[in-house]
């Protein structure tokens, strides 16, 4: 039996992600190459449009469906909730979900090792004190901020929660204060923990 007859015999024909019926595929869950029935799943046209579209280009509200999917018991399904739910932290609901979300340890390492060694990002985010950050961390600011546009000043001390890293400029990180999402300059904050 193929890889994507198991697959669907799984699923009941449905995208693992989404619950489409239609345009599905087999997605191997990166970094695996080959696809199995334990390293892949059942995917819909849009969600792997999604899947390697830019996260500026991310359809937010596609993407409540992992409300549901990400309770999944498979691994592959887990690993992809996490990971889309990470590209999504800057809306509350993703980073609620984010919260509620438990990985195993060997699931987890997966999904944090989305790429191969030789494809590693060459941007890499550094708070204050030069400690690597990633997306989801928490930071604090060492510095008031005043936040132009909003009205308002980040307060040193405050917590940003569920961060994300500007994918092409090392130096910027967003999260949420006050409930604005706003871009923050790596230098003025440490990761906590």
């Amino acid at each position: 039996m193929t890889v994507l007859a198991q697959l669907i015999s799984r699923t009941g024909e449905r995208c693992e992600l989404c619950g489409a019926a239609t345009g599905l595929q087999v997605l191997v869950v990166p970094p695996h190459e080959q696809a199995e029935v334990d390293t892949a799943l059942l995917a819909c046209t849009m969600c792997r449009d999604q899947i390697e579209a830019a996260d500026d280009a991310l359809d937010v509200h596609h993407w409540r469906c992992l409300n549901d999917s990400m309770w999944s018991t498979l691994p592959a399904v887990q690993v992809m909730a996490w990971r889309m739910l990470n590209r999504l932290s800057g809306e509350d609901w993703a980073a609620n979900l984010l919260g509620m979300l438990y990985l195993d340890d060997e699931t987890l390492a997966w999904a944090q090792n989305a790429q191969s060694a030789d494809a590693l990002p060459s941007v890499v985010h550094k708070d204050t004190n030069g400690a690597i950050l990633s997306t989801g961390d928490t930071v604090t600011l060492v510095k008031d901020l005043k936040v132009k546009g909003a009205g308002f000043t980040a307060k040193r001390g405050t917590a940003v929660r569920n961060i994300s890293l500007v994918p092409d400029n090392d130096a910027h990180i967003e999260g949420r204060v006050e409930g604005q999402k706003i871009v923050i300059l790596c230098e003025f904050v440490k990761r906590a923990g």
